[in-house]
């Protein structure tokens, strides 16, 4: 793996997110909804951060599953999520990538009826877009590459990595030759 991010850069990234985040929902109550399951790690940082009266919930949406680094049809559940009616959201989630997530994602929300909605990502990746939306707050930028750590997974593994970092082909090969991560 290839460190892209360093465990103190990436605590200082998030410090300046939930301050700017905090600053634009100054004096209004916030409702932030992680998206599960790559967001767990930053909205716990950033509800730790924000000083201010806040309601947090979860909804889930995934369009990889096992061995992949292709999307695929994106699965959206939003059982899981509080009462978002006539509510300042906040949408956090872990990467934007191609920015069909989170377009879906907000267009499942929206279904609620919120006051506003607005987005926050950890990275979003360079030249990838293929959406004419953006996060309206975003930590790193990042280059096209397969990044986990900090909540990100390949295979369900790597989320608890106090660093990003990206999967590099040799990586890769070795989760597809194995039968399990961890076996010797």
């Amino acid at each position: 793996m290839k460190i892209l991010l360093e465990k103190e850069a990436l605590h200082d990234g998030v410090a300046r997110l939930a301050n700017e985040i905090e600053q634009a929902f100054e004096g209004r109550q916030l409702t932030i909804v992680g998206v599960l399951t790559g967001s767990v790690v930053l909205m716990a940082d950033i509800i730790r951060l924000i000083d201010q009266p806040m309601r947090v919930g979860v909804i889930q949406a995934s369009s990889y599953r096992g061995a992949t680094t292709q999307r695929s049809d994106l699965m959206i559940n939003s059982e899981l999520m509080i009462d978002i009616t006539g509510r300042d959201v906040l949408l956090v989630d872990d990467i934007f990538d191609t920015g069909h997530t989170l377009t879906r994602v907000i267009q499942k929300m929206q279904e609620f009826k919120p006051n506003s909605i607005r987005s926050a990502v950890l990275l979003q990746k360079e030249g990838r877009a293929e959406v004419d939306c953006a996060p309206d707050f975003v930590a790193f930028t990042v280059p096209d590459e397969f990044v986990v750590g900090y909540g990100l997974d390949y295979e369900d593994m790597y989320r608890n990595l106090p660093y990003l970092a990206a999967l590099e082909p040799a990586d890769l090969e070795k989760h597809a030759t194995q039968a399990t991560p961890f076996s010797t």
